[in-house]
């Protein structure tokens, strides 16, 4: 193979990675959020999310791409592990729709799709045909990677020494190695794939070993995944874990039924080799069908196969907690219960939440003048825990709206609603703060003692007064209001003294620049926070 035909088929394969990219960016541009919306609301039916995992990996072309969205969702708590196995196992088998498409030969055409997808992307102004001229342009450039990496391959099967490199593979075991490696290396089960199918095709490659190389691809296809976990939390490690577990369990599947149908006398390989004389199509049937029979054959065990993710990273008792935190407490049965009861059971809730949020205030305000990763990652875990509840409580609520409801059951949904947002919003603040610290961490700079003092005193009153509206709203009780009123009044007062020293401190050259910025920023978040805590202790009052 000489040096051109070398540059030809890194070339092809470049090709046709950058053209699954732009296929898969089109698609989930014209499709807006809609991709995410709907691998988000997978419910706990492994069924339908095994159905959403197929359908969103054939959309995107990749399942990496879906498997790193699930890691996401379960890093965000949005998606249970139960959850993401099914997609996962959906993703496995919606993955192999690029080798049945591959199979076929449509060479001739791909010049004529790049010009239309060209020409619909560069010079179409409506933002849906643009990015559907994309994804037509994708189409295009993945086939003519194909296209190229064919008539690259094509001399290797007159070479002997890669001949000879092929003979090494004869070992099961050894093809299924490299198919591992050589998937983890291109980063991609579908491009590995259409290589090995390629190869088969020249005649380069038995089919018979191409099995192995396919059925080491599904492993080596998790390697994405687990590079995306590394910056993950203890859940998002997990799911990629899981999805390593699943794609070991399914070689060794398909590996035990491929000896046990041969031992019965109907070879499962033979039997996928009838359905079609071409090689491209044997490869492509085969890697569908492997992973169909993985999904069925595992499908009633997934229970176990979490349960053993559990083994390699153990639940810690603050995961536990986190997980009970984010689940909602009271407003369980809001349609079986009299409105006033629901209605209380809400503002429970929201209390509930408010004390979350309030908690979480208060590590950030620690975590900024005394700073740790360990309390950067508490703060964050925390504000997880907070937006989810405020999804599922306004979710909730909306359902309390259908019940029979007077004007005053109303006033109290809306305010108890309102208030929602506004304790939801002091726990966004909570991580604007730990941002706050840990840009000076790594900028290495740092408050003067004096603006240091000073921030410390109004953080303290604006702790102070969020407590007393928590409480306030939680109690209903107003003895509290003037206090509140009073510690709220200061804490204006400070934010406009605070910016008049910060002002004197950069004039007078006292002040690193980026540690003034820093400190106007916390200025204001703590004085949207007291400005936040008035409103949920007036919440509920009668005016």
């Amino acid at each position: 193979m000489t040096i051109a035909e070398i540059l030809s088929l890194l070339g092809g394969v470049g090709l046709f990675l950058f053209g699954m990219s732009i296929m898969s960016t089109g698609l989930k541009n014209s499709c807006g959020d809609n991709l995410q919306v709907i691998l988000e609301k997978a419910t706990t039916n492994k069924l339908v999310a095994v159905l959403v995992g197929i359908a969103m990996t054939v959309l995107v072309q990749s399942s990496s791409a879906t498997d790193v969205m699930v890691i996401g969702f379960v890093n965000s708590g949005m998606m249970t592990l139960a959850q993401a196995i099914g997609v996962i196992l959906g993703a496995n088998i919606g993955t192999t729709i690029t080798a049945q498409i591959t199979a076929f030969n449509i060479a001739t055409f791909t010049p004529f799709l790049l010009f239309i997808g060209a020409v619909m992307y560069l010079f179409m102004k409506n933002n849906l045909t643009k990015h559907i001229g994309s994804v037509i342009m994708g189409f295009g450039m993945l086939f003519q990677g194909i296209t190229i990496m064919k008539a690259a391959i094509a001399p290797l099967s007159k070479s002997a020494m890669f001949i000879n490199f092929l003979s090494t593979l004869r070992n099961p075991f050894l093809a299924l190695v490299f198919g591992v490696a050589f998937t983890a290396l291109l980063q991609s089960s579908s491009s590995a794939t259409v290589i090995f199918q390629a190869f088969v095709v020249q005649g380069i490659l038995d089919y018979d070993i191409a099995v192995y190389l396919v059925i080491g691809a599904a492993i080596g296809s998790v390697t994405p995944n687990l590079l995306a976990s590394l910056t993950a939390n203890r859940n998002g490690k997990r799911s990629a874990i899981l999805n390593l577990l699943f794609n070991l369990f399914r070689a060794a599947v398909i590996i035990v039924i491929i000896h046990i149908s041969d031992w019965l006398g109907h070879p499962l390989l033979g039997w996928i080799q009838t359905l079609s004389a071409d090689p491209g199509r044997q490869i492509a049937n085969t890697h569908t069908i492997f992973a169909i029979l993985a999904v069925v054959v595992l499908f009633p065990v997934t229970d176990y196969i979490i349960k053993l993710t559990y083994t390699f990273i153990p639940e810690l008792p603050e995961e536990t907690r986190a997980a009970e935190d984010r689940q909602l407490v009271f407003m369980t049965q809001v349609n079986n219960v009299p409105p006033n009861m629901a209605i209380h059971q809400a503002q429970l809730e929201a209390a509930r939440m408010g004390a979350i949020a309030a908690e979480n205030f208060e590590k950030a305000i620690d975590c900024f003048f005394d700073y740790s990763a360990e309390k950067v990652e508490d703060v964050e875990e925390r504000e997880e825990t907070v937006n989810i509840l405020n999804h599922a409580i306004q979710d909730a609520m909306v359902k309390l709206q259908a019940l029979d409801l007077t004007p005053e059951n109303l006033r109290r949904i809306s305010a108890i609603t309102i208030a929602v947002t506004d304790i939801e919003r002091i726990s966004d603040h909570a991580e604007n703060i730990i941002e706050y610290a840990t840009r000076m961490k790594n900028k290495k700079t740092k408050l003067s003692k004096k603006a240091s003092k000073e921030l410390k005193d109004m953080a303290d009153n604006s702790m102070e007064v969020v407590e007393l509206a928590i409480d306030t709203f939680a109690s209903e009780n107003y003895d509290n209001l003037s206090k509140i009123e009073k510690i709220e009044s200061k804490v204006d007062k400070q934010e406009k003294q605070l910016i008049n020293h910060h002002i004197e401190r950069l004039m007078e050259n006292k002040c690193e620049p980026i540690a003034g910025v820093i400190f106007s920023d916390m200025v204001t978040d703590l004085e949207r926070c007291a400005d936040h805590a008035i409103n949920i202790a007036y919440a509920l009052k009668e005016h």
